[in-house]
């Protein structure tokens, strides 16, 4: 049987995504402050569905790791070394002909504290050389503005995103940035997976439950201080980059009824409609009509300044940006069911389709859902800036990397990808999590591998740094080079 040549639209933004937290390591170099990130640390002998469990934030373990000034225990202080490592790393990305590289700027590397009031040259000077070097490989950057690394003196002495100051804190540091790097940068994100905040309150908001009497409270309220942020950095994004696009993002956890029985169907769509909460937000200007009822039952009550609703419905953002890496499975009653992890939230198996090395539900017809869903939803562009396998490698005898596993893997969503697009979705990318093997968010590992790229560092933090090319690396250089399958 031919095989249907896939040939994507002319322009179409290939590439890869990578986070500071994850890849930079340097975490105390050139002036760069402490980190949410800088918390986290690697357990071993953790079974996969404990790993949340076992990096769940409490008030003794961050005042042990706030003291300790090591980075034994700690990867994400680690990460590969992209920090003094980058030009080897975008030169590969360049080899494999990448159009644009999701990147993050730390937030601690500009204002270490968060709330100073002058930059941190040092740290501004990184982002530059990272920039020029993206371009002279042909690179364009699509830059993220918090992911997942607040600065832990704003957690200690404003209670992360729950106090309204931060949004000014956070304001002054985009001005800054967008005001450097306005002719190097014209595409940005705002927050990673905004949504997170409800699952991992420290991690996306600063927010250390055993702090807050109300912990509910303190997220919604610190969700709204993200959306408002979210909003005014559109608006100066605007003002100080007249060409610049600026998206938000999403994790996106379509999620299917276990039964046709109507009470798992409802299930299913009430998941889904609160999946929609965060983009309805910050697409359509305005909290949707079914969280007024979430908010009444739960006793919630935002705090809102005079002119908040006029700021979120006058900046919306140019178009949504997503993660995607598995589909879900409601059911109105799970008792007794056999359930599956996830990236950010597990839930009950189905049976129709296979999982990953760590039990992640692998299901490409769900992007084409999902790309659907999203598309008719808002009618703005599309990004789909997170996907991709976490998979055990070998390094074979001869020191190749045989993992047609991935290349199955990308293969099955590049052509539902191209489904949508024949369907009439507006796809301006795609950039796979994460391009070269990275420290993981969820359990702080390195031997749960996304890349293209190997990297020789273990678990516990042994390895040359080497960087060695994987067969998905040429694969994905030969797809990007046809533009398609």
């Amino acid at each position: 049987m031919t095989e249907i040549k896939r040939t994507f639209p002319k322009g179409f933004l290939w590439g890869g995504a990578i986070a500071a937290n994850q890849v930079e390591g340097a975490w105390n170099v050139d002036g760069k402050g402490i980190s949410t990130a800088d918390m986290a640390i690697y357990k071993k002998n953790v079974s996969k569905a404990d790993y949340k469990k076992h990096n769940s934030m409490t008030e003794e373990h961050i005042q042990k790791a706030m003291q300790d000034t090591s980075d034994h225990d700690y990867p994400k202080r680690q990460g590969i070394d992209f920090y003094h490592r980058y030009p080897e790393d975008l030169a590969l990305f360049g080899e494999m002909g990448f159009k644009t590289l999701r990147v993050s700027i730390a937030w601690t590397r500009i204002f270490p504290n968060g709330d100073e009031d002058k930059p941190n040259e040092a740290g501004l000077q990184f982002y530059d050389r990272l920039f020029d070097e993206m371009h002279k490989n042909g690179i364009e950057p699509l830059v993220t503005l918090s992911h997942y690394e607040m600065p832990m003196y704003l957690v200690n002495h404003y209670g992360g995103w729950t106090q309204r100051k931060v949004v000014d804190f956070f304001i002054h540091f985009c001005k800054t940035v967008f005001k450097r790097y306005q002719n190097k940068v014209k595409h940005w994100i705002t927050f990673n997976e905004i949504d997170s905040i409800v699952r991992h309150p420290f991690t996306s908001g600063g927010i250390l439950p055993e702090r807050f009497e109300n912990v509910e409270l303190a997220v919604y309220q610190g969700l709204h201080h993200q959306f408002i942020a979210s909003a005014l950095a559109v608006k100066y994004c605007h003002e100080i980059i007249p060409d610049s696009k600026i998206g938000c993002m999403l994790t996106r956890l379509t999620t299917y009824p276990h039964t046709c029985n109507p009470q798992d169907i409802l299930a299913a769509f009430k998941d889904n409609q609160f999946n929609y909460f965060f983009t309805d937000v910050q697409v359509r200007g305005a909290y949707p009509h079914y969280m007024k009822r979430f908010f009444r039952e739960k006793e919630i009550v935002i705090e809102k300044l005079e002119g908040d609703d006029e700021i979120l419905k006058t900046h919306p953002v140019d178009f949504i940006s997503f993660s995607y890496y598995m589909s879900l499975v409601a059911s109105a009653d799970s008792e007794g069911m056999e359930k599956v992890s996830g990236n950010t939230i597990g839930g009950v198996k189905n049976p129709y389709l296979e999982t990953s090395d760590w039990g992640w539900q692998v299901d490409p017809v769900g992007l084409r859902l999902s790309l659907n869903e999203l598309y008719s939803r808002y009618e703005v562009p599309l990004f789909i800036v997170e996907n991709g396998l976490g998979a055990y490698d070998k390094v074979e005898e001869d020191g190749s990397i045989q993992d047609d596993y991935r290349i199955d893997y990308f293969r099955a969503h590049f052509e539902q990808m191209h489904e949508a697009i024949l369907d009439g979705v507006e796809l301006m990318g795609y950039t796979s999590w994460g391009a070269i093997d990275l420290v993981s968010y969820s359990s702080s590992e390195m031997e749960k591998r996304y890349g293209f790229i190997y990297v020789d560092k273990d678990n516990d933090g042994n390895g040359t740094l080497e960087r060695k090319r994987k067969k998905s690396f040429y694969w994905y250089k030969d797809v990007i080079s046809n533009n398609g399958l």
